[in-house]
């Protein structure tokens, strides 16, 4: 089975005009941005792409788009899984997996309510993916509407269900990422956390690398941490201090926050959203936004040439 390069997969956003319609446009050149800083993928069509307020149609557009201007090596993971019924979830799949992506991402809520166990979740899975063929899989542990976590009993068991390589874990819990490492060894699944905070403890612990929300701000400091914390711990540590200070600014307007920050780098990209439409940076938002970028600017100046 093929595997998923260890490395940083920022979360895409989707780009919107003033009207609210996805402005294809901003696509390539918001590709390009994250490639210019060295990320090993993209994960595509993700909650941070708004993908429960995105119809099918305009998710699979939004995914052709990328894999046309992604530049050869860019690893593509992509999800999209928002349905609940199991024919539709395999069309779905079958849909983007067909667009040529490196992986196909399943959003693990979907699959199982939060009063079904674990053996319904299973059972459903092992239902979905029986016809996907070789491609590697992964499972995204998404807060919304429900997070529902895998424990390390259901990583080893669906280590025998599919070609499962890629978990994006929001556990944010440093023992229990241990146990699903554990859990993992004999399976092929790499685990990436999405917890700024708790990222070089995890990639201490053995983890792949990060995919999370805040490699729509600084992506290069995320891979400068995931490429130097063995053989610079000093460095690593720095990095870490900032980038998990800095991780506060999840909690403040996004995804609007992390559009405004990249079209502070020329990336022509309005700061418009679906899920908080009507709402726009503020002078303080602004004020705020522009010094944390600022500041990255400045340690990969100092820290990094």
């Amino acid at each position: 089975m093929k595997t998923i390069p260890n490395g940083v997969y920022p979360t895409m956003v989707t780009p919107f005009t003033e009207d609210m319609q996805v402005d294809t446009a901003a696509l390539a050149p918001l590709v390009r941005w994250y490639e210019e800083r060295g990320v090993a993928g993209i994960f595509a069509i993700c909650q941070s792409s708004e993908i429960f307020y995105l119809s099918f149609q305009e998710r699979l557009q939004i995914l052709r788009e990328i894999m046309r201007a992604k530049q050869p090596g860019t690893v593509i993971l992509a999800s999209g899984h928002t349905a609940y019924d199991p024919a539709t979830q395999i069309y779905e799949a079958q849909a983007f997996i067909a667009e040529g992506i490196d992986a196909y991402v399943f959003i693990s809520n979907r699959f199982a309510t939060p009063q079904e166990d674990d053996d319904t979740f299973l059972r459903r899975v092992a239902n979905v993916t029986k016809g996907l063929g070789d491609i590697p899989l992964g499972v995204y542990e998404c807060p919304y509407p429900y997070k529902r976590l895998l424990s390390p009993d259901m990583i080893r068991r669906m280590g025998e269900i599919g070609n499962f390589a890629f978990l994006k874990d929001t556990c944010c819990n440093v023992d229990e990422i241990a146990q699903k490492l554990e859990a993992a060894k004999s399976t092929g699944l790499k685990i990436f956390n999405a917890n700024a905070a708790m990222l070089l403890d995890s990639l201490r612990l053995g983890c792949a690398g990060f995919s999370g929300i805040m490699a729509n701000f600084h992506p290069q400091l995320y891979v400068k941490l995931c490429t130097c914390w063995q053989e610079n711990p000093e460095l690593a540590e720095r990095l870490q201090n900032f980038l998990g200070m800095a991780s506060l600014a999840e909690g403040a307007l996004y995804p609007i926050n992390a559009k405004h920050t990249i079209a502070l780098d020329g990336v022509p990209i309005g700061p418009y959203s679906r899920v908080k439409e009507g709402l726009l940076p503020n002078l303080n938002d602004r004020y705020v936004l522009a010094q944390l970028r600022e500041m990255a600017q400045l340690i990969e100046k100092e820290w990094l040439a």
